[in-house]
């Protein structure tokens, strides 16, 4: 399809508001299983320059990925952080969801119901896996000291849950631990997956390392802040949380070279572009390091290291939505959502792809 238009020619500089993040997408396009196999998804490709849209198959990526381009994918590793236990006393059924360890043994969490749960409640797991409650948080949450007897992240992979996300109705699988994970997930840390990396075979990275493509890890371990409800209409108002990123002196090096190559550098997720974004200089190479980033990217933004975008169908009135129509122009965007939904794409994490050039 062709729209004959260069949406980067009057890119607006004028407030956008949330309502112009919003869309509607029918209850039957939102994915609840992955595809039957991996790779499988369908891939809407965005042309910038031009303002085309074409439909593919995701393995087609590989003719868009040249020798000598890198490309840079999220290593984060989900972990079960979704927990069903009981009050001690009473034996209330509680829901315990993991956020980030702050220290040693203690958490920042989200607990349903938040009513009931209040400080000093003691809440069991299993026999060798138990929390107390120790503080409230500024934004509804709790503070808990965990305790347990072994590793704590061995215990959580025999009690703990698949984190999906709630838009996927229906309870986590045996399946989803290898389905909600991408094949090259490493460092432990996240509550929720770099969904955009979720296309990505064994083979199809292998035949682009082939080609003489670099695959670049980097690591933003996703938090739920990255999924948190923008409420202000004012966007630019939107306070991002916190999570932490880390960038190798080889990853730096490589992404630097293939800038300096005027090679392109491919980005695969929100999560990975804002990592780069947050490390880049004004002249667009980046430094490596490793700390905490609360980087909220809307329109306008003029990226600094990020050529091309593999990402997948977003939320409405989403900080992702936002990025990538801050990427893209969000009237393009708003254009190709309209364009899957007639397609009748799949949405949203375990839905299909697009590819932004």
């Amino acid at each position: 399809m062709d729209f004959s238009r260069n949406y980067f020619e009057d890119e607006t500089t004028s407030k956008l508001k949330l309502v112009d993040f919003e869309y509607e997408v029918p209850e039957e396009l939102v994915a609840q299983y992955p595809p039957k196999k991996r790779g499988a998804s369908r891939m809407m490709v965005l042309e910038r320059q031009t303002g085309t849209i074409d439909h593919r198959k995701f393995p087609d990526v590989m003719e868009y990925i040249n020798e000598g381009d890198c490309l840079v994918v999220n290593d984060t590793r989900v972990f079960p952080a979704r927990l069903l236990g009981t009050k001690d006393k009473t034996g209330a059924k509680v829901e315990v969801f993991l956020l980030r360890n702050l220290e040693n043994g203690i958490w920042e969490v989200m607990v349903k119901p938040a009513r009931k749960v209040r400080l000093g409640n003691k809440i069991v797991f299993s026999d060798r896996f138990s929390c107390d409650i120790i503080d409230n948080t500024v934004s509804g949450g709790r503070i808990i000291e965990v305790h347990c007897d072994g590793d704590f992240f061995e215990i959580l992979e025999e009690v703990g849950h698949t984190p999906l996300p709630p838009y996927i109705n229906r309870a986590a699988e045996p399946v989803d631990r290898e389905s909600y994970q991408t094949v090259y997930a490493k460092n432990l840390g996240a509550v929720a997956a770099p969904t955009a990396g979720l296309h990505f075979t064994d083979e199809i990275l292998k035949q682009l390392e082939s080609r003489g493509v670099r695959i670049v890890p980097v690591t933003l371990h996703v938090g739920l802040g990255t999924f948190k409800p923008v409420q202000v209409d004012d966007i630019s108002r939107h306070q991002m949380h916190s999570e932490y990123y880390n960038l190798s002196d080889e990853a730096a090096a490589i992404i630097n070279e293939t800038r300096e190559n005027k090679n392109k550098v491919i980005a695969v997720g929100t999560t990975s572009v804002r990592v780069l974004e947050t490390v880049a200089g004004r002249n667009g190479l980046v430094r490596s390091g490793s700390g905490w980033t609360d980087k909220f990217i809307y329109p306008p933004y003029q990226f600094r290291v990020v050529d091309n975008l593999l990402t997948n169908l977003h939320l409405p009135q989403s900080t992702l939505m936002m990025l990538v129509s801050a990427f893209a122009h969000h009237e393009f965007i708003k254009i190709a959502y309209k364009e899957a939904i007639k397609e009748s794409y799949r949405f949203f994490s375990y839905g299909d792809c697009m590819f932004i050039r």
